[in-house]
């Protein structure tokens, strides 16, 4: 989807995504990291619990480590 939506080759387009994944499991606390690597090997077992460690939600969180507004 990436290599589709940004004009780019397929390898291009993994590398962008490995490396802002990479980016953005760093700004997690730990035990919210580690469900998104469990999550993102296919095992979404843990993320249910995911939001009640973020104050504002997923959401929330997310936009503000990509510049979005955290409201």
């Amino acid at each position: 989807m990436v290599a589709q939506k940004a004009g780019i080759p397929a390898d291009k387009a993994q590398q962008a995504v490995t490396t802002v994944l990479g980016f953005i499991k760093t700004k997690l606390p730990a035990p919210i990291a580690a469900q998104v690597e469990s999550a993102l090997s296919g095992d979404m077992s843990g993320l249910g619990d995911m939001a009640k460690h973020l104050p504002g939600g997923l959401g929330d969180a997310l936009g503000g480590l990509l510049g979005g507004d955290k409201k």
